[in-house]
């Protein structure tokens, strides 16, 4: 198993789930676990995924995702679960 964090946040609009849940279907990547949230406008989700059935490169597919985010007017990064951990260890 290949493990990254998928982050997205931005203002709310409809579809924004959707759009990325479908882009990681159609790449074989599966949805491990979902967190969301609407805080007032602004949408924040953090999923964990798991990568290693995918055709793609992991840079190709963080590459697209920036893509979708860009035509949805939201921020969707796309990092491996150990250099999350280590970004964000206290």
């Amino acid at each position: 198993m290949s493990k990254a964090v998928i982050t997205v946040v931005g203002k709310d609009t409809v579809g924004i789930i959707a759009k990325v849940c479908t882009y990681l279907a159609n790449n074989q990547v599966n949805i491990l676990d979902i967190s969301q949230t609407i805080m007032q406008d602004y949408f924040t989700m953090m999923m964990v995924v798991d990568v290693h059935a995918s055709l793609k490169e992991f840079k190709t597919l963080s590459e697209e995702l920036t893509q979708i985010g860009e035509e949805i007017g939201v921020v969707v990064n796309l990092q491996r679960e150990e250099i999350f951990d280590r970004m964000h260890r206290i």
